[in-house]
């Protein structure tokens, strides 16, 4: 079970900084694209829009990095946060799904439990 609870922590961690670097990824482009046309109302728009992005980016990213290393130090506080991640992971079809139903199948485990309650 301890496997499954590593594997689960650094699948956090790296799906979290994935995310982290796609958001700013996105960001950059559509910064860019605002530069590139030249048009001042463009620039503006996009760099609203661009800043709600880095916000909505940081709001599911930075949770799931904090989980993954909490959940590899064993800590009571990660299980939860990763499970109620997980809930809202079930939604996004396919790879979330998958993730949030092996996320529930590894915390909610009896064995899993015990790793917890240090």
């Amino acid at each position: 079970m301890q496997t499954n609870i590593k594997v689960l922590g650094w699948l956090h961690v790296v799906l979290g900084v994935l995310g982290l670097l796609l958001g700013c990824m996105i960001v950059a482009i559509m910064l860019s694209a605002g530069v590139i046309s030249g048009d001042h109302e463009a620039i503006g728009i996009l760099m609203i829009i661009s800043i709600c992005g880095v916000g909505l980016t940081l709001l599911l990213c930075v949770p799931t990095v904090v989980a993954g290393i909490g959940l590899l130090q064993y800590r009571s506080w990660a299980r939860v946060l990763a499970l109620v991640l997980a809930f809202f992971n079930l939604f996004v079809f396919p790879h979330g799904t998958v993730f949030g139903i092996y996320t529930f199948i590894s915390l909610l485990h009896a064995d899993a439990a015990l790793l917890f309650t240090k």
